[in-house]
């Protein structure tokens, strides 16, 4: 055989391959960073240009919007342009608009350059994937991944700790301007790892399948954000949108069943694996980021924490990814089916402990089932990487890549959108509840300290604002029990998969 036999172990990788390995970490380290530095600053940005909660969640949803639309066009420009010119293109690109994110003078600026900052960064995650699958042998591709995974996790835990430092000493425009120098070492660093892997291939581009599948994506997401605003299917725009999403939808089935080299491969989905690693990957992308765009809100807008508290609490995530480092390579080669049901059940049972929270959550219980989400993501996303790819023929790899990875993102930014929904819908309808009890007549009002007395202006103003409190509370808990009902159900889906058989010792 070709390979290295498994003995070897980690002393069996060879010199160009650690380099490789730490570029794919830089690279995913750049991209973990942004997301969770943009969650952080997204109160004093909201604060900046004057934006409504579901105003400012544009900055995350339309990001991985583009990061969706843009990764399944990741293995045709990979053949096109080669590794080295890829990942060196789409890292400057990425560096770049994060560096315009930090000067926006506007909300509308901002949202363009954080939708060219996903458009960019699309092909990082895929490309780092599919590169450590082709060059690392199958016995060392769980280790490989695991140690991949190092570079994503690690821009999330250190990204909302020294982008709360950088706000502190200048304000939220640091924390995109510290992404740039990171950048600048990656560049570097791909121009070498990647040195010889220049190889071109001239494969024609199905643009009617990428625009109809652009289309669908793009208008499946103006529905879920705007249809809380413009009052569902009573406006026009939203029936706009929904038509032509099913039409674009429909248009790219056809096309894709009836061309002869389309977009995306249909016959992808003829591996067992890999659909339903699809599938689950869809689901941990709904579980991943959605947390991460409520509780700074939560903790600044109820709670009135500072930004190095915030990022703090939230880093309790990465360090749960880490401690799944320590033992996920040993249990995803004997046991990979039960490790991808028990993070999906650890991720439950996060969300389930955040939908007990109310409006005097302790640090503790933040800080704790924030880590839960993050070991969960950990301990079922390496096994379920491995699974959905282990059967697919090399070549197909870089595309399964990115369909896999556009799936995670789109099920990112769809459930985003979803979360915010049930948050301003839920405050919204429980603020008319709550405010029904507000009345002279009930005795209770009678007895409330002078400040609060609702027979003054300041005493009823004091009142709405905790009425608002709460029912935003109660807004946020439905959101949390909507991602525990979600990693729950989708639990039985690890069953699913099929075994394969190991590599002979």
């Amino acid at each position: 055989m070709g390979e290295a036999t498994p003995q070897g172990g980690l002393f069996s990788i060879s010199g160009r391959q650690w380099l490789i390995l730490l570029m794919v970490q830089l690279a995913n380290m750049l991209f973990g960073m942004t997301i969770t530095l943009a969650n952080l600053v997204l109160p004093q940005v909201r604060g900046t240009f004057s934006a409504t909660q579901d105003e400012i969640a544009w900055v995350i949803t339309l990001n991985l919007v583009a990061t969706a639309v843009a990764t399944p066009m990741t293995g045709w420009m990979s053949n096109r342009l080669g590794w080295r010119t890829m990942m060196f293109g789409t890292v400057f690109g990425f560096t770049c608009a994060s560096f315009l994110c930090g000067i926006a003078n506007s909300l509308e600026t901002l949202i363009f350059a954080r939708i060219a900052q996903g458009a960019f960064g699309a092909p990082i995650m895929p490309m780092g994937q599919a590169i450590l699958l082709a060059t690392f042998p199958r016995h060392l591709q769980p280790v490989a991944l695991v140690m991949w995974g190092v570079g994503a996790v690690f821009g999330p835990v250190v990204g909302p700790i020294l982008g709360a430092m950088a706000t502190d000493a200048y304000n939220w425009r640091a924390a995109f301007f510290m992404i740039v120098p990171p950048g600048l070492c990656t560049l570097v660093c791909i121009w070498f790892a990647l040195a010889g892997y220049n190889e071109r291939k001239t494969i024609a581009f199905d643009w009617t399948g990428f625009l109809a599948l652009s289309t669908s994506v793009v208008c499946a997401q103006l529905i879920f954000d705007r249809g809380q605003r413009l009052d569902w299917f009573d406006s026009q725009e939203i029936i706009t949108y929904a038509f032509t999403g099913v039409l674009a939808f429909w248009i790219f089935v056809v096309h894709c069943l009836t061309a002869e080299k389309p977009f995306l491969n249909p016959r992808l989905l003829l591996d067992r694996n890999f659909s339903v690693g699809v599938l689950i990957a869809f689901v941990m992308g709904m579980l991943n980021f959605t947390s991460l765009v409520l509780f700074p809100s939560l903790l600044h807008d109820l709670r009135g924490y500072p930004d190095d508290v915030i990022g703090t609490l939230i880093a309790a995530r990465g360090l749960g990814n880490w401690t799944a480092f320590f033992f996920i390579a040993q249990l995803t080669r004997v046991a990979p089916r039960l490790a991808i049901g028990a993070g999906l059940a650890i991720q439950a049972t996060g969300g389930f402990w955040m939908a007990q929270f109310d409006i005097n959550v302790s640090d503790f219980s933040v800080f704790w089932s924030h880590y839960l989400m993050g070991l969960g993501q950990s301990v079922s996303f390496t096994p379920m990487t491995v699974m959905a790819f282990t059967t697919l023929p090399r070549h197909q790899i870089t595309e399964g890549s990115a369909v896999f990875t556009m799936m995670r993102n789109f099920g990112s930014s769809l459930f985003i959108s979803l979360a915010v929904l049930v948050l301003v819908r839920s405050t919204s309808i429980n603020y008319a509840r709550l405010t029904e009890f507000i009345t002279p007549y009930r005795e209770a009002m009678t007895l409330l300290p002078a400040p609060w007395s609702p027979d003054t202006t300041l005493g009823l103003l004091r009142i709405s604002n905790e009425i608002q409190r709460q029912a935003a509370m109660i807004g946020y808990v439905n959101a949390f029990y909507l991602m525990a009902f979600t990693a729950a159900a989708a639990v039985p889906l690890s069953l699913l998969l099929r075994s394969v058989a190991r590599e002979p010792q």
